[in-house]
């Protein structure tokens, strides 16, 4: 009786088709963790506005007075300069010194991008208008936040024609519409 013995092993072109079929593999993987970070970037910078958009409207709910259109209409950026004389803390302030004091801290907000990465190049957009004429005990607000985001995207017509911020395809942008009735 004769034996044969048979070496069982892979050939080098098999080798080099399941390295090629790895490689691709793997590539896909890398490029698919690229764009959940990215994901995940986008969105850490929507929550910041988010969160930044309710504190708006919450601190404007807690100082509803005269002239409250007044006091928080109005735009600010990044860029905006702080003003570090403002003082309500310590003492008590009128409704025109606590508005002044709830800007500053947004724009503090926005300028700590340098820290957290979030909200690059923002800008805020403020208006509150009167729900009808001569009604000055009912306001709608209207919050706009834009920041720059890292990836141009196409944007649709209506936000396109929202005004706040550098207007570009890298453009980001929410906006939060709410309602405050007046105390008297």
């Amino acid at each position: 009786m004769t034996r044969h013995s048979h070496v069982q092993g892979f050939t080098l072109v098999e080798v080099l088709i399941a390295f090629v079929i790895l490689s691709f593999g793997l590539l896909g993987a890398v490029a698919l963790q690229a764009k959940a970070k990215q994901a995940s970037f986008d969105s850490m910078q929507r929550a910041a506005a988010v969160a930044l958009g309710n504190d708006i409207i919450q601190r404007m709910r807690a100082n509803d007075s005269t002239g409250f259109a007044a006091l928080y209409n109005g735009t600010f950026t990044s860029d905006t300069a702080l003003n570090t004389n403002l003082q309500c803390y310590n003492a008590a302030c009128n409704a025109q010194q606590l508005a002044a004091l709830d800007k500053q801290q947004w724009v503090r907000a926005i300028q700590a991008r340098e820290n957290t990465g979030a909200l690059d190049d923002a800008t805020v957009c403020i208006k509150s208008t009167p729900v009808a004429a001569g009604n000055a005990s009912e306001f709608n607000i209207n919050v706009v936040i834009s920041w720059q985001g890292r990836q141009a995207i196409k944007a649709n017509a209506g936000t396109s024609a929202i005004e706040c911020g550098a207007a570009n395809d890298k453009r980001r942008l929410i906006v939060l519409e709410s309602y405050i009735y007046l105390r008297s």
